[in-house]
């Protein structure tokens, strides 16, 4: 069975729009071929990094402690055959949660490795997936930093493709539903489709 890692990160859990995208995208999926690990960051011990956060982890790399509980969050999305992140549109990015994730995630030797000619992405996953709503419209434009980011990490992770799946306007006084169960089809679709 294949495991897909699904990062939420919608805060406002039930009343939140990304999250009905999120249920849309695990309802497409094949239950006898895929297995669904949920991980919430506002839910986890994660903390961003400090200056002591920072030296600890130093050591454990230094020591070549790759198998310290630290880093099990590093190990589990290396590990996984497809990520989604579903991850409303905050501040022309998405939540800080994960931002934090990230930065605990990205551990060389685990995520990426630097070598001669660059960075090496370690992980063996497929797809990097964000679903995401927007009250305005921003995809494709350099407001979208949150889709611009994960793109880029696609390859310093070691990916093979970058998607997204958005829902855009719902605050620009349409009927906010309609962009969210057209998102939501497509979300299906790409989840039939892996």
């Amino acid at each position: 069975m294949k495991e897909i890692l699904l990062i939420d990160c919608c805060m406002r859990r039930e009343q939140s729009r990304t999250a009905r995208l999120a249920q849309a995208f695990v309802a497409g999926l094949d239950p006898e071929r895929y297995h669904v690990s949920v991980l919430r960051p506002d839910e986890e011990q994660l903390r961003p990094f400090d200056g002591a956060l920072l030296q600890s982890r130093d050591e454990l790399l230094a020591e070549g402690a790759l198998d310290h509980p630290r880093f099990r969050y590093a190990h589990q999305f290396a590990e996984a055959e497809h990520v989604v992140f579903a991850a409303p549109f905050w501040d022309m990015s998405f939540p800080a949660y994960l931002k934090i994730y990230i930065e605990n995630i990205s551990v060389e030797g685990i995520t990426f490795r630097t070598t001669e000619a660059g960075l090496e992405g370690l992980c063996r996953g497929k797809n990097l997936i964000l679903l995401t709503t927007r009250g305005g419209y921003y995809g494709g434009t350099d407001m979208d930093q949150a889709s611009a980011y994960l793109n880029a990490l696609k390859q310093f992770y070691g990916f093979q493709q970058y998607r997204c799946v958005s829902a855009e306007g719902l605050d620009a006084g349409i009927d906010p539903m309609l962009p969210v169960v057209k998102a939501e089809a497509e979300a299906r679709a790409l989840a039939a489709s892996l």
